[in-house]
């Protein structure tokens, strides 16, 4: 009986992973064909969006083959490889950065998040208290470069996935825990699209403002005319630049609204920003239906939410580092070890 029991359990484990990996390659797909659909139609270079669509599938792919062979090792060198990719970047300077800075500064502040990240994950993977202890200095320390970087989003970030990690413990439930990290995704997105449709109370809304800086603020504003003039198919894609007149005007226009769910909204309508939305629920999904443990897989969750939140107000996901970084760590968080874990919970 004790067999049968056992053979059970892994054939749905089996199921649920079938499920979610079938569910993730139709949404990708789906995300790689209206690219091409909305540049066919409107013309557009959607390269760049194909590249970032082929670097979430492969870092998946290979984050699911390490996180199965490796389940300690394979999140430790993410969380020093990230810190290093971040480092080594020409404006990883110091600064006053209230928001999200645009440019190469907002995938500095992704990637060292992805790092706490992974730093997080593989503390619960680790064995021994001493070496749980050392990754959460570990993922401390990152939160604390990114003070030292001046990014107050990042350092926000950072420290809230460790937060959520060290509580992650104590959740009983992780469906409802996902849930409330996609209500924090979901209402940050829906006030840098209250921004740029400049709804807010007049008090609230200035203050959002002046925080953002109002050359940001004005790129959103564009990219929400150019979704109202084709709500259905877009601009095209990677066409944000040459139609926008903010963009025109800036001394270092680099093409971008930065903000992902806006310019997705303005260069492939309704349909793109519905299909990003897709990819982030169907991470979700395979992160609940997981049979890593239930910490692991919150800290997955925490830690793809602060990057949605960080590529509402940024420019983050322009970048391969980034976009292959967040494959690589949802497929770590939802791989299934050869050997078995035993130290921690696998509540549902």
């Amino acid at each position: 009986m004790g067999t049968e029991s056992a053979t059970g359990a892994a054939d749905a484990d089996d199921d649920r992973r079938n499920v979610s990996d079938t569910a993730g390659v139709l949404v990708l797909g789906a995300c790689a064909a209206w690219s091409l659909i909305t540049a066919g139609a409107h013309g557009g270079r959607p390269e760049g969006f194909l590249l970032a669509v082929l670097a979430v599938a492969a870092g998946y792919a290979a984050g699911r083959i390490l996180g199965a062979l490796l389940p300690f090792a394979a999140p430790t060198a993410g969380a020093l490889a990230g810190l290093g990719l971040a480092l080594a970047a020409p404006h990883a300077t110091a600064g006053p950065q209230v928001v999200t800075p645009p440019g190469d500064t907002g995938a500095i502040a992704a990637l060292l998040a992805l790092s706490t990240g992974a730093a997080c994950c593989a503390a619960w993977a680790a064995r021994s208290p001493a070496q749980r202890l050392a990754l959460r200095s570990a993922a401390l320390g990152i939160a604390v470069v990114e003070a030292a970087l001046g990014s107050t989003t990042g350092l926000v970030a950072s420290a809230g996935v460790l937060l959520c990690s060290l509580a992650a413990d104590r959740m009983r439930h992780r469906a409802l825990a996902l849930s409330g990290l996609a209500l924090v995704a979901v209402l940050v997105t829906g006030t840098t699209w209250a921004v740029a449709g400049n709804v807010l109370p007049d008090g609230l809304g200035s203050y959002l403002e002046d925080q953002l800086g109002p050359h940001r603020v004005l790129l959103w504003r564009d990219a929400l005319t150019l979704a109202h003039r084709d709500p259905a198919l877009g601009a095209g894609p990677g066409r944000f630049g040459e139609l926008s007149p903010t963009a025109a005007q800036s001394l270092l226009p680099d093409g971008k609204p930065h903000s992902a769910p806006l310019q997705l909204a303005a260069e492939q309508g309704v349909t793109g920003v519905a299909l990003l939305a897709a990819v982030f629920c169907w991470v979700l999904y395979a992160l609940w239906r997981t049979g890593r443990p239930t910490p692991v897989a919150l800290t997955g969750g925490a830690t793809l939410t602060a990057l949605a939140v960080i590529a509402s107000v940024g420019n983050a996901l322009s970048f391969t580092a980034v976009t292959a970084g967040t494959g690589l760590l949802a497929g770590i968080a939802t791989a299934h070890p050869l050997a078995d874990e035993g130290g921690a919970r696998t509540q549902t």
